[in-house]
């Protein structure tokens, strides 16, 4: 699928607290499994989750308060890690950004950051230039930010990310993979379960991600 359609699926995962289930997921319902199990890169004894996200994702915006509380009940069974989808393929402006911030180590600091420019000060971030300036004023270090972003590894990285997005089957965000083997959503899910409010239908994603986690501790103890 271009990212092109992204646009007519993205976003359909809003996010708020209530119960809901299901609590035992149901393959080819509630998740998929990858046609090809991807590499994983966490330690031993974790399981490696990933949210492939936008920036400029309303959706992505609103999971946050629940998505920072889920990965703090975590503890240490659970690696996560972020993907950005290049929307506007190869030469993507906030995939750029995301990775720079990466490989500068600031992303996870800074995550927050970049979401308040789009969604609560309207400043979206769509050219190099947005990036630069956007930086400058969150206090990176001008000359280190532009070798970073134009560094061979970040533009390398973001050339492939079309390729890794098909690898991982993922065609909406937020898209959620376990261990590289399992995918869910809010959007599948609140397709297979069409009377759940919005609420329910974030809530059920994380006890379905939850369960996986567990299926793929218990298959290690095997």
């Amino acid at each position: 699928m271009s990212f092109i359609k992204l646009s007519v699926i993205v976003c359909a995962f809003i996010s708020s607290i209530a119960m809901a289930s299901p609590v035992t997921p149901q393959k080819g319902v509630d998740y998929l499994g990858l046609s090809s199990p991807q590499e994983v890169k966490t330690a031993p004894g974790k399981v490696e989750v990933i949210e492939f996200f936008m920036y400029h994702c309303p959706a992505c915006n609103a999971l946050e308060p629940d998505l920072a509380e889920w990965i703090k009940r975590q503890g240490d069974k659970v690696t996560f890690r972020r993907i950005h989808l290049p929307y506007h393929g190869p030469k993507d402006a906030e995939a750029h950004l995301f990775l720079t911030l990466d490989a500068l180590g600031l992303e996870q600091n800074l995550h927050a950051k970049v979401l308040e420019a789009w969604h609560r000060n309207h400043q979206p971030l769509r050219t190099d230039e947005d990036n630069l300036e956007w930086a400058i004023k969150n206090g990176i270090d001008k000359t280190k930010f532009i070798d970073a972003y134009n560094s061979f590894s970040v533009t390398t990285s973001l050339t492939r990310l079309a390729k890794v997005i098909e690898n991982y089957e993922v065609n909406s965000t937020p898209t959620f993979v376990v261990n590289g083997r399992y995918l869910t959503n809010g959007s599948m899910l609140a397709e297979s379960n069409p009377k759940m409010s919005r609420g329910e239908v974030t809530q059920a994603t994380f006890q379905v991600i939850d369960a996986l986690v567990a299926n793929v501790l218990k298959e290690r103890t095997k």
